[in-house]
């Protein structure tokens, strides 16, 4: 029985192993690679649970950096019971939405040897590392079966990205026929071993990528990820969840309360850019207005919001960049009226002048128009007067300067 533990454990150390043996002082350290935040399923997911008893789902997730090692992490956050997933699979899909994985690159992923993983009610469970080469930028193909039904379904709902769920256990199948759904379930985040760091956006819906293309790939983080320099290791991952707020829960929990989870928690991450507020800015006068003593104590708190989250990342040793607050002048959501617009503008003058932040991105200077700077400019605007088209999300992956991250 010795023998056969000391076996065990030299087995599932080889990984580690064989990258010490290589020599490099970082080719055994991890930094995220592609990450979304998970949330309870919305309202849009009714019966989702019931669909996923004995059923395979196939996603596709685009990593920003390549690396020689990769691993996957799979959490059943919302769930009530533990989660068993009996079988992941991953590839290289054909393309981001894609049903059909790359011939030859199918790899059977493990955890602790297993193929099956049973994760805690709550938790968060990182796979095996696999030796698996992917170049900056590769779309991959997760798959997984689940026995039974999930006690609640952990997700990201925004994920402008087509995943499928059909029926048995396919998957190893090279193309899987099944329902269409517009989310990510259960898979918050890949890994990519190797010299480098990761980038985090924290955000709300813009960042998240409201307006953008479905399967395009064309939200401002991702046209950032194409600029950052070939090779050099640097990441960023997406933590946007729509209607997202600073101060108070929306459709998910507030930007203070999920800074753990989404950010600090992120394998290697050096930088991180925070672009939230808006919603807290247009909740409080959507229904109706309010006095002005309101207005003055949410501009404070916003303020005290945000040298919260750069005293916490600093602590980590994580540079903070804030990125100024987007016109939304023309929301017919929001409707915002000339205070709203002055909280607006005292929010952004501060983030630029507080010197809380270690640098700034002023999106709103270039993303609103000239003539009405309360309101998006035409070509940037998605046609909501609150999110950006692609064109827009375009302007703005242009806008951050790549020096912020050398």
């Amino acid at each position: 029985m010795i023998l056969r533990s000391l076996a065990t454990m030299l087995a599932l150390a080889a990984p580690a192993l064989a990258s010490a043996a290589t020599g490099h002082p970082c080719a055994a350290q991890w930094h995220a690679s592609w990450a979304s935040s998970q949330k309870e399923p919305d309202q849009a997911d009714t019966g989702i649970a019931a669909k996923l008893r004995d059923a395979t789902l196939r996603q596709t997730v685009r990593l920003s950096g390549g690396g020689a090692r990769l691993r996957v992490h799979l959490s059943n956050l919302v769930g009530t019971a533990p989660l068993t997933i009996d079988s992941v699979h991953l590839g290289l899909a054909e393309a981001s939405g894609s049903a059909r994985v790359r011939a030859g690159s199918d790899h059977t992923l493990s955890f602790g040897g297993r193929a099956q993983v049973t994760i805690p009610a709550g938790a968060e469970y990182v796979s095996d590392p696999i030796a698996f080469p992917v170049p900056d930028r590769a779309t991959l193909s997760i798959s997984l079966h689940l026995p039974q039904a999930p006690s609640g379904v952990t997700g990201h709902p925004g994920s402008r990205t087509s995943s499928y769920i059909a029926a048995g256990n396919h998957a190893a199948d090279a193309t899987l026929t099944g329902e269409r759904v517009e989310h990510w379930y259960l898979v918050s985040g890949v890994d990519v071993a190797g010299c480098g760091g990761t980038i985090v956006a924290l955000g709300d819906s813009i960042t998240d990528g409201h307006g953008a293309t479905t399967d395009g790939d064309d939200r401002w983080t991702d046209v950032l990820a194409a600029r950052l320099p070939a090779g050099a290791g640097l990441s960023i991952v997406n933590q946007g969840i729509g209607g997202n707020r600073v101060l108070r829960d929306g459709l998910g929990p507030n930007a203070l309360a999920r800074l753990d989870r989404d950010v600090l928690a992120q394998p290697g991450v050096r930088y991180l850019i925070v672009l939230e507020g808006v919603n807290d800015l247009g909740v409080l006068t959507r229904d109706h207005p309010v006095p002005e003593a309101e207005h003055a104590a949410l501009v404070a708190d916003l303020e005290q919001g945000y040298r919260q989250i750069v005293a916490r990342a600093h602590d980590r040793g994580i540079k903070v960049i804030g990125a100024t607050i987007l016109p939304f002048g023309g929301s017919a959501y929001y409707h915002p009226g000339a205070p709203g617009e002055a909280d607006r503008v005292a929010i952004n003058r501060w983030i630029r002048s507080a010197g809380v932040f270690d640098a700034v991105v002023d999106f709103d200077a270039v993303m609103r128009d000239p003539s009405r700077p309360e309101r998006l400019a035409p070509a940037f605007d998605s046609g909501d007067g609150l999110h950006p088209s692609p064109a827009g999300y375009a302007r703005m992956g242009q806008a951050v300067p790549i020096a912020l991250f050398r």
